[in-house]
């Protein structure tokens, strides 16, 4: 199968819908995209195929990967290799892996136009995190849960205000920026470095003011992210956590016992923010983005340093420390149940704490005069003493 091919079939594939956010390519399956966080078929005529062989699957493997030996030799050696790739109308970051002596190909579709905050829909405050000058700052979530878009759109503020350098270090690039009032260098694994724990440190050698690590995946590259930003430097990055207390525990546990002190230490220093995301189903269709906002103050800085107890958590501090931009999953779920953007069931499915959101939602009820039970018919029961006594 020739490139012209894979790309024609792959332009096919983009117009299926303009909210496709991938596109798979799995053995014993059609062609499928994945929209609104569910996979769809899609049957071509131009491309009638109704399942994937391991021949389609292999070719279009190698279609993509081209000439680059590099990435065989990460597939045959790993069993998975991440690149770039671009048709006329679109990029993508793709995923190639074995499995059961196959090859699957996963595609992520990314936007050719850097978003903005106000279009991913995200809170106001995480405009400020632009304007830091040096530290740490971690956005955080599963796969596919926007974090690489809400990075890129913190660099385009800082791009858009302040003429800096800026150095980004991606495994693959995603968000091509283009100089504004700064300037950027966009580094590839792979291609222009071996891995992130040395590009970081040749970053920290080309006079960076901004610097972006696509993933925080191990110790080394956490302890030089740490150290660019006691340097003087602004380091943004994402780790797969799920809120900030895990962050925090992820962190501090890349690291052996002994020296724990000696990091939550050094984090309570560097870290300025830690903002996690959820993508929720939408009413009506499409997702929305739920946020934790945690931003460092005196009583968080406690709480990194000597950890969290049993009356004293990072979910605690945040719930109660919204007059400075912070909230919980849970506030902000609340919120969009409250706007009428998700359901009921959404908004329990998704919630850290499930108790807290199902209250609260009883409560909005109850305002509104709706029925916050599907119990109904029950009476006191008169007669019951009177059939006990008769029953002595």
């Amino acid at each position: 199968m020739r490139k012209q091919e894979i790309d024609y079939i792959l332009e096919k594939l983009c117009n299926y819908h303009p909210e496709i956010s991938d596109i798979l390519f799995t053995v014993g399956r059609p062609l499928q995209v994945m929209l609104w966080g569910e996979i769809k078929p899609v049957y071509l005529n131009e491309a009638p195929i109704e399942s994937l062989t391991p021949f389609h699957t292999e070719i279009i493997a190698l279609t993509l990967i081209g000439n680059q030996k590099r990435l065989i030799d990460n597939l045959l050696k790993d069993g998975y290799c991440d690149l770039s790739y671009a048709i006329q109308s679109a990029r993508f970051r793709v995923n190639i892996f074995s499995q059961r002596g196959n090859y699957s190909i996963v595609m992520r579709k990314l936007p050719i136009k850097i978003p903005t905050v106000e279009e991913l829909k995200l809170p106001e405050i995480v405009k400020e995190i632009a304007k830091e000058r040096m530290g740490f700052v971690l956005v955080t979530g599963a796969t596919g849960s926007g974090k690489s878009s809400t990075l890129a759109a913190i660099l385009n503020i800082i791009n858009d205000t302040r003429a800096c350098h800026i150095i980004t270090l991606e495994d693959p690039v995603e968000f091509l920026h283009s100089h504004k009032k700064s300037t950027f260098n966009q580094r590839e694994m792979g291609i222009d470095f071996t891995n992130y724990a040395d590009g970081l440190r040749a970053a920290l050698r080309q006079a960076p003011h901004v610097i972006l690590v696509g993933e925080i995946r191990d110790r080394e590259t956490l302890e030089i992210a740490m150290q660019a930003a006691e340097t003087g430097h602004l380091v943004l990055s994402t780790m797969h956590t799920t809120d900030a207390g895990q962050t925090i525990g992820r962190a501090v546990g890349m690291f052996p016992p002994e020296d724990e002190n000696y990091i939550r230490l050094r984090l309570s220093d560097t870290l300025k923010w830690v903002v996690s995301q959820r993508l929720l189903p939408k009413i009506g269709g499409g997702r929305i983005v739920a946020t934790e906002v945690m931003r460092k103050n005196l009583r968080i800085r406690d709480l990194i340093i000597n950890g969290e107890t049993a009356e004293k958590t990072f979910y605690d501090v945040i719930e109660t420390s919204q007059a400075v931009g912070m909230h919980t999953f849970d506030q902000s779920i609340i919120e969009l149940y409250k706007q009428g953007l998700i359901t009921e069931e959404t908004a329990v499915a998704f919630a850290s704490r499930k108790s807290t959101v199902t209250r609260e939602i009883d409560r909005m009820k109850a305002q509104r005069g709706e029925k916050t039970t599907d119990i109904e018919g029950l009476k006191i029961d008169t007669e019951y003493e009177k059939r006990l006594k008769r029953g002595l």
